[in-house]
């Protein structure tokens, strides 16, 4: 039930984005008319202004079409892990745990924080987050790979310049209804403390639940629920879902063999650079989508690289090449 609501939410979305720009359409014809009976200048001009609007209206539902896959509609899991490096590492982690966070929250989806490994001076080791909204994943699968910062070091005495990576994963949040077999013998689980802020609570009970899938060597953790049994019930939805997206990579994989297109998002493939010194600018190497304002990029302004993710793998589907 919760499925079929949850694709009911997605088709009124839709139609009601549909029959807006429908009507956007309409009253602008209205407005052509009067404007050319009466010959009135200024009238010509709301008629512009109001194409304006229904162009970028009409983008924004064309890349809406571009949603389209399986999971796209899904809520998204997203992992951050600091590269080699130590703290130089760990502090471009943690700017990239806020500039998704703000990218999040501004289009107005909720961010649980399920786990968070701190560094020793500065920064992140690793976070994951659930991010919960319409077609999060479909936007946020643009972000798998290894991103790479350079920049004058904050951490360097000598004010040098320094390079930093770290790697991103995103994969959907499924639904219980997909049926993904877990046996108790594949996975071994503990429970360690937790840390990090959440009270006293959260520092005096071994509550912190590890889930490490033996056949595969997934690992998953979840510290942020106040019981052991609520951590645990979320860290094995998280393993699920990670279990059912290598599924889907295993078949992708097939796909791309067979058509010859090799796209990896391992470690040491960056996917995007941020350069902050000796010029500004961020650069997507995938799509060569870039923009010379990496402060409002690392401040959540994601959706220039994201939009042009999907045209570029919308064309690719079509055997077309992105210009």
């Amino acid at each position: 039930m919760q499925k079929i609501n949850q694709e009911k939410v997605l088709l009124q979305r839709a139609v009601a984005d549909y029959k807006e720009l429908k009507a956007k359409v309409e009253d602008a014809l209205v407005l052509l008319e009067m404007a050319v009976e009466v010959e009135d200048e200024s009238s010509f001009g709301e008629v512009k202004n109001e194409l304006f609007g229904i162009s970028a209206r009409l983008a924004d539902l064309e890349l809406k079409s571009l949603l389209n896959g399986e999971v796209d509609g899904n809520n998204s899991y997203i992992s951050i892990h600091s590269g080699a490096g130590g703290t130089e590492s760990q502090d471009w982690a943690s700017m990239l745990l806020r500039m998704y966070t703000r990218w999040a929250e501004k289009h107005g989806f909720k961010v649980d924080m399920l786990s968070m490994n701190e560094g020793e001076e500065a920064g992140i080791k690793s976070a994951t987050l659930l991010i919960e909204g319409p077609y999060a994943y479909g936007h946020l699968k643009a972000e798998s790979g290894v991103h790479r910062l350079v920049r004058i070091s904050p951490f360097d005495s000598n004010a040098r310049r320094h390079t930093s990576f770290a790697s991103i994963h995103a994969w959907p949040e499924i639904s219980d209804d997909i049926e993904i077999t877990i046996k108790d013998e594949d996975v071994k689980v503990d429970t360690y403390r937790s840390s990090g802020a959440g009270g006293q609570h959260v520092n005096k009970t071994d509550s912190a639940v590890r889930l490490t899938h033996i056949p595969t060597g997934t690992i998953v953790a979840c510290q942020n629920q106040r019981s052991q049994h609520a951590n645990r019930d979320k860290a094995y939805k998280m393993l699920k879902a990670i279990l059912y997206e290598k599924e889907l990579e295993k078949r992708q994989k097939e796909l791309d063999a067979i058509s010859g297109e090799r796209k990896s998002t391992e470690w040491g493939s960056q996917i995007r650079s941020y350069v902050l010194h000796p010029y500004q600018l961020a650069k997507d190497h995938r799509t060569d989508f870039e923009t010379g304002n990496p402060a409002a990029v690392l401040d959540g302004d994601l959706d220039g690289f994201i939009h042009a993710f999907l045209r570029d793998k919308a064309l690719q589907g079509k055997g077309e090449t992105a210009k």
